[in-house]
């Protein structure tokens, strides 16, 4: 290839794919053709992963994959495979996993992987490694001579070890037993929790420090104040963009001070509903501004005109991490009055000696708590803010993800009634009508958009939590069509993705691509298991439509988790608030009658794990179990909790009372 070529990734939807477009590197996207091509040439594929925010993902590709003399070698001795991990996370999950069992180290991105090529099984893997050995690491070049080496002198072994290897990952355990389930996991994930907590700073264990929202929700739930401690602290600290709103993906130290500076859409999705429950509990001002700029920034920075939700921003912005985000003393003082100047360096950490690359990336370091401090404040941030905003801005990631959009569906709705924002439920509602129009083909979801191309079956992960973000949407506004559209996925679930054998959900759909193996993942990853929010909606919607056949799967994956449970509960905590949903089923109240008349009975049965839906009196094609739920010529309400359900009440005050004992029938 010529330096001004391009290869195969131009050809790519995915913007991460296109990045690479112009490596000297043979790249092929992960298809039939590279696949084949290597079988035919008996060559070793080297498998890359990585993602368009990643930094070292960047540092590793700017070392090697653009340097002439590393690429030469890889063209020679493999077939070379590019794979966006936001697109395939299917492909991830399988080697991210066979990394581990290789190496017995947790594994990240990039991902390097050298794969044998008539089975796919890696028989040599990494993660970064860089062009010349430092770090404590070998330099790339000599890791792909070796790599080569062994597959042709040693490939007996290395077919002994495949073998192996396969055993690992397609291993079920037996089919579950029926396990009587009870709460132990419950308490013994809060006892794990607090003995990684961090008394001081808030978060889990040290540095690097990520948010792990799944646990934080499952705390909040809790009514622990590990949860709202380590969500104040964050809201100081520099994990989260003070001027733009937003949250970074982790940060380098244990005091939330110094991030990693790209941001994720699923990150902030979760820490949205986060923090508009926490604020909805405390009432402090703190997480509802926080929240508040949250929501704000992903509506003006993250959200397409066709309504989607983009994926991620990077890191870096011309060439330097962070470059974008931090500040010189003199550069803000340019920009400010004197008092302006003086109360935002103390206000923010400018008083302090230069954090970052002897620049300051700003958290907060005390409370503004006069209203004219506030005023200042306000001032300074603004003409912070549009001082970046001339700034050249870090690249976005472009593509539109169904799952990761569910997740900002869900949390945009909840944020948008808690707050009294339509600006924020209108935001939902058009990421709604986008995948409806765009993602929804041939009665089954696609994964991934980007630039008017709808591709790749959906996960696990895009059908729960679409469901999930349904069903909030189904709570803040009826939409009988949308309630049909969560049972139609509801059905492909069950359908598509159930294991009837020994129970739980597949990550990939029966008519799937044949890979490597089916995974089954029980544990959160940076976002919740699909496996623990599949449990949590086929009971809510379960009770909601009387469908037997979605709580028994329920219960079933359960059964099948409770091991892994037992053994390690912290790091399954959606399964955990499944289980927690199937020993306590929410209430559900369903309230028909006149629009007016049915939004104040709303508002007065809306509480905390309440699951409250307003029909209108004359909708219609409902399914059977709310069609019998007939308003009776006045708003009235009917309340269920699990299969108990009370007669009709046709009175405000009457249902206040009865949905708020914790004993139905009582």
């Amino acid at each position: 290839m010529h330096m001004t070529d391009t290869n195969r990734l131009a050809q790519e939807s995915s913007p991460y794919l296109q990045q690479h477009a112009t490596n000297p590197v043979d790249w092929y996207p992960w298809g039939q053709e590279a696949l084949e091509k290597a079988r035919q040439e008996n060559k070793p594929i080297l498998l890359s992963i990585g993602y368009t925010a990643c930094h070292w993902c960047h540092v590793m590709a700017h070392e090697s994959f653009e340097d002439r003399e590393t690429a030469e070698v890889m063209n020679q001795l493999f077939i070379n495979i590019k794979v966006d991990r936001e697109e395939r996370p299917d492909l991830d999950k399988i080697y991210q996993t066979s990394h581990y069992l290789l190496t017995q180290a947790s594994g990240g991105w990039p991902l390097t992987l050298f794969l044998t090529p008539h089975d796919l099984v890696p028989f040599y893997s990494g993660t970064y490694f860089p062009r010349d050995a430092h770090y404590g690491l070998p330099a790339f070049k000599e890791i792909l001579k070796k790599v080569a080496d062994i597959y042709h002198q040693h490939y007996d072994e290395i077919m002994q070890q495949n073998t192996s290897l396969l055993n690992f990952l397609k291993y079920q355990g037996p089919a579950s037993a029926n396990t009587e389930l009870n709460k132990q996991p419950i308490q013994l994930a809060i006892a794990a929790l607090q003995r990684s907590y961090d008394p001081i700073n808030g978060g889990f264990n040290g540095a690097p420090k990520f948010p792990q929202p799944t646990r934080l929700s499952f705390l909040l739930h809790q009514h622990s104040s590990m949860a709202t401690t380590t969500l104040e602290k964050m809201a100081r600290g520099g994990i989260c963009d003070q001027l733009g709103g937003g949250f970074f993906r982790y940060t380098v130290d244990a005091k939330w001070e110094i991030p990693h500076f790209e941001k994720m859409l699923y990150d902030n999705a979760q820490l949205l509903l986060l923090y508009t429950l926490v604020s909805d509990l405390t009432r402090q001002a703190l997480f509802v501004d926080c929240a508040r700029h949250t929501a704000h920034w992903i509506i003006h920075t993250m959200q397409s005109s066709s309504g989607g939700f983009y994926s991620s921003m990077d890191a870096d912005s011309e060439g330097h991490e962070g470059k974008y985000y931090v500040w010189t003393v003199q550069e803000m003082e340019s920009l400010l009055t004197r008092p302006e100047a003086l109360f935002t360096r103390q206000y923010f950490n400018f008083n302090q000696p230069p954090n970052f690359e002897n620049q300051w990336h700003i958290h907060i370091t005390e409370s503004s708590a006069s209203a004219e401090a506030n005023k200042l404040l306000l001032s300074a941030k603004e003409k912070m803010l549009a001082a970046r905003q001339k700034r050249v801005p870090p690249f976005c990631d472009k593509k539109i993800l169904t799952s990761w959009n569910a997740l900002m569906i869900k949390s945009m709705m909840v944020a948008g009634d808690q707050m009294k924002q339509p600006e924020f439920i209108e935001s939902a509602q058009r990421a709604i009508t986008f995948i409806q129009e765009k993602l929804w083909v041939n009665q089954r979801l696609l994964a991934s958009y980007h630039e008017g191309k709808a591709h790749l079956p959906a996960y696990l992960d895009d059908y729960v939590y679409l469901i999930d973000a349904l069903i909030s949407s189904l709570q803040v506004s009826w939409n009988t069509q949308h309630l049909l559209f969560a049972i139609d996925l509801a059905e492909i679930l069950l359908n598509h993705f159930y294991d009837a054998t020994h129970h739980g959900f597949y990550f990939t759909a029966n008519d799937h691509e044949q890979l490597l193996y089916r995974p089954k993942t029980m544990m959160d990853e940076a976002m919740p298991s699909g496996n623990g929010i599949a449990v949590s909606v086929l009971l809510n919607l379960g009770y909601l439509l009387g469908e037997t056949r979605y709580l028994q799967a329920a219960e079933k994956t359960l059964q099948t988790a409770w091991p892994a449970l037992m053994q390690y509960p912290a790091e399954h905590c959606a399964l955990l608030e499944g289980l927690n949903d199937f020993l306590e089923p929410a209430k559900i109240i369903v309230i028909r009658g006149k629009k007016s008349d049915m939004d104040i009975w709303r508002e007065k049965c809306k509480q905390d794990r309440h699951l409250v839906f307003t029909i209108p009196d004359d909708e219609q094609h409902l399914p059977d179990a709310l069609a019998a739920k007939k308003a009776i010529g006045k708003t009235c309400a009917y309340v269920c909790q699990g299969t108990q359900c009370l007669d009709v009440i046709d009175d405000v005050e009457k249902i206040i009372l009865k949905a708020n004992n914790k004993n139905l029938l009582s």
